[in-house]
């Protein structure tokens, strides 16, 4: 019996400082089953964020002046704004009964704390929005609720894809890096060969880094947005014909920083982009949601373009918030992925996927 527990702490130790746990050490199965409840979720939430931004660009927000009723009704006329408006608040309620189901299901299913945890606050992120969203009719669409109901929405959209992510079968299998170990026995990952200039910043730390400045520019956005200040520079590439338009009004300013976060955000994806495809390039885990990202910060680019150009048709404004948090999710995916695929047995133990007794001491 000892001879047996000496040869398996060989196993994990030979080869690398860490090595790969196989499937067969992983505690808990994965619920498919709720994974899949978990993506159709987050699924369900990019939807209402493209229904909530339809609203916005189509000025829809008091076309239904009461609340939580619409017109002392369940189910109003649907026609002129209201269609928008009434339809927003259909979804809304769908997510919010969909939120409900996952929080549960994770709360009786998922043994990890961390998780359970994080399904509650999903739920209360819900329920707080939806408070947030009939404050904005009640008071007639003041523009700090108005802005803050807008960074909920993608604050929540975040947790309903980390919670997709978290139940999947890859987080627990480290992405393909366990199975191709297993192909081959119980070997270890190959070390990393030494840096003579480590980098600042561990990928993890730059895909976080990353995912925080888009969020602070779907900040802006919102801001920008609610304030009415989406044409306030009317041309585009350049700002009233110069580089540096005049910054005579708040509207003017706040736009123009908005374009300058912009021009950090494509800084920060293409220099991701980079490393991942000049480190990581051996398997898609990483490199799928990287190249992603450049290809939805072009697509953004241009519908923040097409908004200026065509002074803010419907359809490129309200595709523009949603892939706005398209590209805030995708990095966010990149980010937990690179956190999860160095993660060592001690890391693991910590999350409960490994024995505590086949993690070298």
């Amino acid at each position: 019996m000892q001879q047996g527990a000496e040869s398996k702490e060989q196993g994990v130790r030979r080869g690398s400082r860490w090595a790969v746990p196989t499937t067969s050490n992983l505690k808990f199965q994965v619920n498919r089953g709720l994974h899949r409840f978990a993506v159709l979720t987050a699924g369900a939430t990019f939807v209402l964020i493209f229904m909530g931004g339809l609203v916005t660009s189509t000025g829809s927000g008091l076309a239904v002046p009461d609340w939580p009723l619409s017109f002392g009704q369940v189910f109003p006329p649907m026609v002129g704004g209201v269609l928008y408006e009434h339809g927003h608040r259909m979804m809304a309620a769908l997510v919010g009964l969909l939120t409900t189901i996952l929080a549960v299901w994770i709360y009786l299913r998922d043994p990890r704390g961390w998780v359970r945890g994080l399904g509650v606050a999903a739920l209360m992120a819900i329920i707080l929005q939806g408070l947030l969203g009939g404050l904005t009719v009640l008071l007639l669409l003041p523009t700090p609720v108005s802005v803050a109901h807008a960074c909920l929405a993608q604050g929540f959209f975040c947790l309903t894809v980390a919670l997709a992510v978290f139940t999947g079968p890859g987080w627990r299998e480290r992405y393909g890096s366990v199975g191709k170990q297993e192909n081959r026995g119980p070997r270890a990952v190959s070390p990393t060969p030494p840096r003579s200039r480590p980098p600042l910043l561990s990928l993890t730390q730059w895909g976080a880094l990353t995912t925080a400045v888009i969020y602070i520019q779907l900040i802006l956005g919102a801001v920008m947005r609610h304030m009415g200040a989406g044409l306030a520079i009317p041309d585009f590439p350049l700002a009233y014909g110069r580089l540096v338009p005049p910054l005579e009004s708040e509207a003017i300013f706040v736009h123009f920083l908005h374009r300058l976060g912009a021009l950090l955000v494509t800084l920060c994806v293409v220099w991701t982009f980079l490393r991942v495809a000049r480190h990581h390039r051996q398997g898609p885990v990483l490199l799928r949601p990287a190249s992603l990202l450049v290809v939805l910060l072009v697509i953004q680019v241009t519908l923040g373009a097409f908004t200026i150009w065509t002074l803010k048709a419907v359809l490129p404004t309200t595709a523009h918030v949603a892939v706005g948090a398209a590209l805030l999710a995708t990095s966010l995916v990149l980010t937990l992925r690179a956190h999860r695929l160095p993660a060592s047995p001690k890391f693991a133990t910590n999350l409960g996927f490994v024995s505590s007794k086949e993690v070298p001491a």
